[in-house]
């Protein structure tokens, strides 16, 4: 039903599907969301996900594959007793040594009868098979699994660069072209928040493997971002009752690096919020547009520092993302122009002679710590962003440092005790309702002088 009859029917349809990618923006995934539908309907939006993964081809030589279930209803996660999977272009191994590590988790069995029919694995295969010379697979079918079975089972199997984990997912189902976009979008930015928990089986039918995926994600600090969202009536027309699909790369947030071109755009956007204030006394509304860049519509959280002559001018930012990355950028740079209260309003004069920094936070992850020297000890210096927060006597306390403090302040101990002083607490202050999250960040700037001109 989903494979073209035959070997070359099967690979120039899966050829033609690569060709077509879209632009990933320079994601390198440790893991992929694709949709499952036929080639027609989705194949060039997983031809997007899986494309940029040849540069990587003999790096990869394990996928884990996560899809819900069409046909058969059952609890918990199961898989096939299969020693290979076959299709047109040949077979691929099943990884039983992996296979092992989690079938003795209650709630992961071996039921070939769950797989009859089934395509949500199946149409992934052809994929693999065009990308990966030698790469095994460990095909696991998400039924109603609560998203901790998924995430541990995702934990045991995650591996190092051999591997790589594959969520199969389609969107929404069956509406109108305009409801499915403003439901797609939305999905998408859960994804890129990784918030799992928004997302249910009106987004997304791979919800329950989402979930878990994504729970995984978040205490491995990756960063999401959406490759390419589209449905069925942007491929094959008909906008009364459409499809929804997306491809999603998750990569390590701390080696994550967006792109030369990428970069300077978002260095241009941070002088437009500043150039755009000096002259209307305001900050810019940004559109986004529908070619932008992956990297600069993904929703991100981001700072941008203002230095003058090597001190500090102006830092303002976001914590956690609730908008385009480019957005919030541009209004970052305003405020920190404008509206950081340490300082007076930047003058023209000043902005011909400063430096500008963006820099782009990972999701916040909490920590967990027994005492302060606990957590003095798995602070990471210079790789480490810190945000504290506590309540006193019916006060909030909260502060932030980025790395780059890490500069001025080089010892873990002094990092800690100088972000309880900018809480507004004091340095030796302690107590069980202290609250830590740590991030990385990805910085990058230049001259406003150069970059503005």
């Amino acid at each position: 039903m989903f494979y073209p009859d035959g070997h070359n029917a099967l690979a120039d349809t899966v050829e033609r599907c690569l060709a077509a990618a879209r632009p990933d923006g320079g994601v390198t995934p440790k893991v992929l969301v694709a949709p499952h539908a036929g080639y027609r309907f989705s194949g060039d939006i997983a031809g997007t996900a899986y494309a940029g993964l040849r540069a990587r081809s003999e790096d990869i030589t394990r996928i884990v594959l996560l899809g819900p279930a069409h046909r058969v209803a059952f609890k918990g996660i199961t898989t096939t007793s299969a020693d290979a999977w076959a299709t047109p272009l040949g077979t691929v191994p099943v990884d039983w040594a992996a296979l092992r590590t989690v079938l003795h988790i209650p709630g992961v069995t071996v039921e070939d009868s769950a797989f009859v029919q089934e395509h949500s694995l199946e149409v992934h295969l052809p994929f693999i098979q065009r990308v990966f010379d030698n790469a095994v697979i460990v095909p696991l079918l998400v039924g109603d699994a609560p998203p901790a079975l998924v995430s541990q089972v995702v934990e045991a199997l995650w591996g190092g660069p051999e591997t790589l984990i594959v969520v199969s997912s389609d969107l929404s189902h069956f509406h109108d072209y305009d409801t499915a976009r403003k439901l797609d979008g939305a999905t998408a930015a859960s994804i890129e928040l990784l918030r799992g928990d928004r997302i249910d089986g009106q987004g997304a039918c791979g919800h329950r493997a989402l979930a878990g995926v994504l729970d995984q994600a978040r205490k491995r600090d990756l960063r999401a971002t959406a490759l390419d969202v589209r449905n069925s009536g942007d491929m094959v027309g008909g906008r009364e009752r459409v499809v929804g699909y997306g491809a999603f790369g998750l990569e390590y947030a701390e080696s994550a690096r967006i792109g030369d071109d990428d970069r300077r755009r978002l260095v241009e956007a941070a002088c437009f919020g500043v150039t755009f204030g000096l002259q209307h006394g305001r900050a810019p509304s940004v559109g986004i547009g529908s070619g932008l860049s992956p990297s600069l519509s993904a929703q991100r959280a981001a700072f941008v520092t203002l230095t003058l002559d090597g001190n500090l001018r102006g830092c303002i930012g976001s914590v956690i993302a609730h908008r385009p990355l480019i957005a919030d950028v541009a209004d970052n740079a305003f405020k920190a122009a404008f509206a950081d209260r340490r300082f007076a309003q930047l003058t023209p004069e000043e902005a011909e002679r400063m430096e500008v920094s963006v820099s782009v936070l990972s999701t916040p992850r909490p920590m967990s710590f027994a005492d302060e020297g606990d957590l003095v000890r798995q602070t990471r210096p210079d790789i480490d962003g810190l945000i504290m927060s506590d309540r006193i006597d019916g006060r909030d306390h909260r502060g932030i440092f980025l790395p780059s403090v890490w500069s001025g302040i080089p010892k873990a101990e002094d990092f800690v005790r100088r972000l309880k002083n900018k809480s507004g607490l004091s340095m030796d202050h302690w107590s069980p309702g202290l609250t830590i999250h740590r991030y990385t960040t990805e910085s990058f700037g230049g001259s406003f002088r150069e970059v503005a001109a």
